[in-house]
């Protein structure tokens, strides 16, 4: 097995198609094919299977493209910094469930490389998209939560997909509402007391479970419930119709603005923040360093 074998099977990987990859690694169709078929003899295993319309990974070649990738993407790293011996600009991606404090977190970050040249990107979107982002290099980092009910869920998830997690934070459960909220004022919110309000909760679309729910309790019937895509409409529900989310209790003032408070809700139920990334991948400087800014927040949990 050579490097420039898993070169080739990760970009015909990527552009789902013999040709299209040859053209872009200037060498001939057969070439690259037969390349390809000598690995697979290899390995005794098939990576693709051939098609009219192109090619198709095989769960095998899932399996051995999480492992190329990263020599992949390791030996462009070695390459960049020592071989061509360039000033390379920075480079971090992170994905996240709805929280500010991740946000938050990514800002400061920004500020903290503001002078030089760099390429960040901050994905905030649904569970089952953080992970995937993970999976396939979009991302270096995912920021999710865990608790009882969807540890294992989730653990199992992640294990298939060459991916773990660890921990941040523990924090309770607040009730996010606006400070308008006829419950604004209590000290601790009863489950029962949020009855006759909607709760809120974020979209997970196609591949919804309750394992990827961004709320603890979601296996709860809620006399009524809405779904929302973004923080902003959760914001805006919240004013609106004096609805009301569960969350970590983190929340910043300076990104949703002090129109709304997180208020403890009686239980004993925990959440466990943390951070997604790759098996056996060492984090980036950067990534390192977002990770110190997250452990800030510890202070802010309760």
């Amino acid at each position: 097995m050579t490097l420039q074998q898993l070169i080739y099977v990760v970009k015909t990987a990527d552009l789902k198609s013999m040709n299209k990859a040859a053209s872009e690694l200037f060498i001939s169709q057969p070439a690259l094919s037969s390349t390809i078929h000598d690995l697979e003899e290899e390995l005794n295993a098939s990576i693709f299977i051939r098609t009219n319309r192109g090619i198709v990974v095989t769960a095998e070649g899932e399996e051995f493209l999480s492992y190329a990738r990263q020599m992949v993407e390791l030996h462009k790293m070695i390459d960049e910094r020592f071989i061509d011996n360039k000033k390379v600009k920075k480079k971090f991606s992170v994905s996240m469930q709805h929280y500010s404090f991740a946000v938050e977190a990514f800002i400061e970050l920004t500020k903290d490389f503001s002078i030089g040249e760099f390429e960040f990107a901050v994905h905030e979107t649904k569970t089952y998209e953080v992970i995937k982002n993970i999976k396939h290099y979009k991302s270096e980092l995912g920021i999710i939560y865990i608790n009882e009910f969807n540890e294992k869920a989730i653990k199992k998830i992640l294990s298939d997909n060459d991916l773990e997690f660890e921990e941040l934070f523990e924090c309770g459960v607040y009730v996010y509402l606006s400070r308008k909220h006829p419950l604004a004022e209590r000290s601790i919110i009863k489950f029962e007391e949020l009855k006759e309000y909607p709760c809120l909760s974020f979209e997970q679309g196609e591949k919804n479970s309750f394992y990827f729910a961004e709320e603890v309790f979601s296996t709860f019937e809620y006399k009524q419930i809405i779904k929302a895509n973004d923080r902003a409409t959760m914001l805006n529900l919240m004013t609106g119709i004096n609805g009301y989310t569960l969350c970590s209790g983190i929340i910043c003032d300076k990104l949703n603005g002090n129109y709304y408070k997180a208020v403890p809700l009686k239980t004993d139920e925990k959440m466990t923040i943390g951070y997604v990334k790759r098996k056996n991948m060492p984090v980036s400087l950067l990534g390192k360093r977002y990770i110190e800014i997250l452990k800030n927040y510890k202070d802010k949990a309760y």
